[in-house]
C-alpha cells in the first residue's frame, strides 16, 4: 500500500505540473482566441461581439492567480472551453468524439500489436535457433523500419485504389447514421481494418524484439534452472516463470505507447481521414484553434500519466522485487 501511495503522489504532482504548463503556455503565446474568432466573423466586429467572445472563451482581466484558480476549477468539472474551429461546440465534447474513434482504432491496434509481438517474442526465445527465431525477428524488424504513414499510404494505394478491397476514407460510410446496429458496426470494422493493420505491422516488431531479448536473459537465470530441476512442465516454466519476468520492460513501454495511441497515430489518421484525436490535432493547428489544441495536449498528457500509473501497479503485482521492504 505504501508503494502504491508513493507512486500515486508522484503522478499527482506530475499531473499538476502538466495542468500548470497547459495554463501558462497559451497565455505566453502571441494572439488569443477572441482576436482570431473576431477576425473570422467580421473585419470590424462590434465591441458587444468582442465582449461576448471574451466571455465565451473565458478571457478576463482578472489577476493571473485568479485565472489559474478558475482554470483548475473548470478542468476539474470537465470544462475545457469552446472550440474556435467548431464554435460554439465545447472542447470536451469535440475531444470526446475523436477519442472514441482513436481508442477504437489505435487502442485495439496497440493491444493486438503488444499481445502478438510479446507472445511471438517469448516463443522465439524459448525455441532459440528454430525457424520462428530465424525468420520473424529480421522480417518484423524490417517492417518496423518503415514509417507507419508510409505503410498507410502504400496500403491505401494497393488495397483501396488498386484492388478496391478497403474503404478509402473516414470511419464509416457517409450514407450511414451512427447507430447501435450490426450493419453500422461491421462498416466501422471494415473502415478500421486497414489503418489498424498498418499500425500493427509497423509496431509488432519492436514488441517481439524487446520480449525476445528480455527472455534470453531470464532463461539463463538460476530461477529457470531450479524450475526445470523440480520437473515443472515446459509450458509452466515458459509462461509462469520466464515470460512473467521478461514482460516487465515491454509492460513499461506499453504505458508510454499510450501517448502514441492518443496522439492518434497522427499521420495514419490523416492518410485515411480518420476522425480521431490525431486528425483533430492537425485540424486545430491549421485553424489556430488554441482551446482545442490545449485540451488535446492535456488529454494526451493525463492519459499517459494514468497509463503509466497502471503499469506501475501491474509491475508491483508481477515483480516482488519492486516492492519496498517492510
Amino acid at each position: 500500500m505504501r508503494a502504491v501511495l508513493s507512486r500515486l503522489g508522484f503522478y499527482l504532482i506530475a499531473a499538476w505540473a502538466a495542468l500548470t504548463l497547459n495554463f501558462l503556455i497559451p497565455r505566453l503565446m502571441p494572439g488569443d482566441p477572441t482576436t482570431i474568432m473576431a477576425g473570422r466573423l467580421s473585419a470590424s466586429a462590434s465591441p458587444e461581439a468582442i465582449a461576448a467572445l471574451n466571455e465565451a472563451f473565458g478571457k478576463t482581466d482578472a489577476p493571473l492567480h485568479a485565472q489559474y484558480l478558475d482554470y483548475l476549477g473548470n478542468v476539474l468539472t470537465g470544462d475545457l472551453g469552446r472550440s474556435i474551429s467548431q464554435y460554439p461546440a465545447r472542447v470536451g465534447d469535440v475531444i470526446a468524439t475523436g477519442l472514441v474513434w482513436t481508442l477504437g482504432l489505435g487502442g485495439v491496434a496497440l493491444v493486438l500489436s503488444f499481445a502478438i509481438g510479446t507472445t511471438l517474442g517469448a516463443l522465439a526465445a524459448w525455441r532459440r535457433s528454430g525457424w520462428l527465431d530465424a525468420v520473424l525477428p529480421p522480417v518484423l524488424a524490417l517492417s518496423g523500419a518503415f514509417p507507419y504513414f508510409w505503410l498507410a499510404m502504400l496500403g491505401l494505394h494497393l488495397f483501396g485504389f488498386t484492388l478496391g478491397w478497403a474503404p478509402l476514407r473516414h470511419a464509416y460510410c457517409s450514407h450511414l447514421e451512427p447507430t447501435w446496429s450490426l450493419r453500422f458496426a461491421l462498416d466501422v470494422v471494415q473502415h478500421a481494418a486497414l489503418p489498424a493493420l498498418t499500425i500493427i505491422i509497423a509496431t509488432v516488431g519492436g514488441w517481439l524484439l524487446g520480449m525476445r531479448n528480455a527472455m534470453l536473459g531470464v532463461l539463463g537465470t538460476e530461477q529457470i534452472t531450479l524450475a526445470r530441476a523440480k520437473g515443472l512442465s515446459s509450458r509452466r516454466i515458459l509462461w509462469a516463470y520466464a515470460a512473467r519476468n521478461a514482460i516487465l520492460p515491454n509492460l513499461t513501454s506499453f504505458g508510454m505507447a499510450v501517448g502514441f495511441v492518443l496522439g492518434g497515430s497522427l499521420l495514419t489518421e490523416i492518410v485515411f481521414s480518420y476522425p480521431g484525436t490525431g486528425y483533430l490535432l492537425i485540424q486545430a493547428v491549421r485553424t489556430q484553434d488554441y482551446p482545442l489544441m490545449q485540451g488535446l495536449f492535456l488529454t494526451i498528457t493525463l492519459a499517459v500519466l494514468a497509463a503509466n500509473f497502471l503499469v506501475d501497479l501491474a509491475t508491483l503485482a508481477l515483480d516482488p522485487r519492486t516492492r519496498p521492504h517492510a
